[in-house]
């Protein structure tokens, strides 16, 4: 398989805290790869480092053949990455329509973008209801779909999903989750962020078990999901 994502001994520090330490990682073609991992793990740090948020203190990261860490965010997106953020970090004050067609401000291939936009709205059709709306006016799921979507008109190759289930009813969780499979059968790669293990490794090929900033365990996801040791820490075995 071709590896999209190599993330090789990585260390990310905040002040002298070292947050993230020699984390290694590969996001083959066409796979759903999630990193799981309580609350402060490094998780979020590791994908904001990947997007280029964060600076690297060591190690390298390479996407699609080429060297990307520490170049600054927007020129990542540009190569195809693109980052749907915790917290949803939508505009509140612009509409849904608005949102969306800020996530194509790098790219200028209308006939493309406006393609993109109709699949987007397909994927959720919730957001087309809401198209003019006030996106903050909006509820927690249809912003979480709002937060996809404008990562999609970004046209990644790689999707960086984190933490997409936060705060959300169950049975929107079901249906992010479900969206996540489709967005794949679009022939996008991702890598998943979340606290909700099972769910995540219900959909994910490979995950990897991030520990106090450490990769501790990793594998095929439903390798994982029989696992003893994740089963206690992390799907309530």
């Amino acid at each position: 398989m071709t590896a999209m994502l190599e993330v090789k001994d990585l260390q990310v520090a905040y002040g002298a805290i070292l947050a993230v330490k020699n984390v290694s990682l590969t996001v083959n073609q066409g796979e759903i790869v999630t990193l799981i991992g309580s609350n402060g793990a490094g998780k979020s740090t590791t994908l904001r480092t990947i997007s280029g948020l964060l600076k690297p203190k060591a190690g390298t990261i390479t996407f699609l053949g080429e060297r990307i860490d520490g170049k600054e965010g927007h020129l990542i997106v540009q190569k195809g990455l693109c980052q749907s953020p915790e917290g949803r970090r939508i505009f509140p004050r612009m509409s849904v329509r608005e949102n969306l067609e800020l996530g194509a401000f790098l790219r200028n291939d209308k006939t493309v973008i406006a393609e993109d936009f109709e699949k987007v709205l397909e994927l959720f059709p919730r957001l087309r209801e809401r198209i003019e709306q006030k996106a903050g006016t909006m509820s927690g799921g249809e912003q979480q779909m709002l937060a996809v979507g404008r990562a999609m008109m970004g046209a990644p190759k790689l999707l960086l999903l984190d933490e997409p289930s936060m705060g959300l009813a169950p049975v929107l969780v079901d249906m992010i989750f479900e969206t996540i499979v489709k967005i794949r059968e679009q022939g996008i790669t991702i890598l998943l962020i979340e606290q909700n293990a099972s769910a995540a490794l219900d959909v994910a090929d490979r995950a990897y078990v991030l520990e106090s900033g450490t990769i501790k365990m990793s594998g095929k996801a439903s390798d994982l999901a029989k696992d003893e040791a994740v089963t206690k820490a992390y799907l309530g075995g």
